[in-house]
């Protein structure tokens, strides 16, 4: 017998429906078929064949380049999420205050964020360029330097460079992150801080960071997802050379299934790389959390 109390407890359920179906046609299945694969013997063709067990991890792992490749991630998962936080943390203080033009500016911050990243990436190779670069060419022109200056040496300098884009163009997203977290305080908290004689350290330590901790969580969580699987600053820039020393797993993967056409171990490495993430995310939430149940 129909029931306005059964329609009530199911009606929040139905409207429901359309997002997980599509959550799990375009987010869940595909995992599951991934997780497959990389237990599938498939050939170069892509044809999929038997269950082969860990061979395809195995054949990851003993990869030349895996050790060269896992370590660049984790650098470059470290250098951008960390600085990016740090920078877009003060910049957002920066621009929590009132100063003229503070609208314009705003503005600004948000077109690396906002720009393509095979755009930024692209830009930014021509900037650095040992010829013709714009980088060169304005330090010539001011007398800062006598000759040009290779500023791509050597790899290291170029991974350098990857995690200085990376850094450029994550910086506006941690910086709102943190604003939206800031300009929810209420004045009043700063007011009567002051009237109790705390200082601007005491007020960042004991009111700023504990009341934008969950935008500062979100912003974090999402970099570390975002950052891990950039594809389009590194392929971009260095495409990996010399020899793999500037890739991360993203860009490794891609070339290890489209290039050299050993899907197995790519569809491994993509398996390690999502239970990285969880790991990784996990961990950091538990953390925040703790601490937000020991205040």
């Amino acid at each position: 017998m129909y029931s306005p109390l059964n329609r009530n407890k199911w009606e929040p359920y139905i409207w429901l429906l359309p997002s997980i179906l599509l959550i799990a046609i375009f987010v869940i299945f595909p995992i599951i078929i991934v997780f497959k694969l990389s237990f599938s013997e498939i050939s170069k063709a892509g044809v999929i064949g038997g269950f082969v067990g860990f061979q395809n991890y195995k054949d990851a792992v003993q990869l030349p380049a895996f050790k060269t490749v896992m370590l660049n991630t984790f650098w470059w998962v470290i250098s951008v999420v960390g600085i990016s936080t740090v920078l877009g943390f003060i910049i957002a203080m920066v621009f929590n205050q009132k100063f003229h033009g503070r609208k314009i500016a705003r503005a600004i911050l948000v077109f690396p964020w906002a720009t393509s990243l095979v755009i930024q990436a692209s830009v930014w190779n021509y900037i650095i360029k040992y010829e013709y670069g714009s980088l060169n060419s304005v330090l010539l022109n001011l007398g800062i330097i006598k000759q040009a200056i290779n500023w791509r040496s050597s790899y290291q300098i170029e991974f350098i460079w990857e995690c200085g884009v990376g850094i450029f163009v994550t910086v506006p997203f941690v910086a709102f992150c943190v604003l939206s977290g800031l300009q929810s305080i209420d004045n009043s908290l700063y007011e009567a801080a002051t009237v109790d004689g705390a200082g601007f350290w005491s007020k960042l330590w004991r009111i700023t960071l504990p009341m934008v901790r969950p935008s500062l969580t979100v912003s974090t969580v999402l970099n570390i997802i975002y950052v891990f699987n950039s594809f389009p600053i590194v392929y971009t820039m260095t495409k990996g050379a010399p020899a793999n020393k500037t890739d991360t797993m993203i860009t490794y993967l891609y070339m290890l299934s489209f290039y050299e056409r050993k899907k197995g171990p790519a569809t491994a490495m993509s398996v390690i790389g999502f239970l990285i993430l969880c790991i990784c995310a996990g961990i950091y939430m538990i953390t925040v959390m703790r601490k937000e149940e020991e205040q």
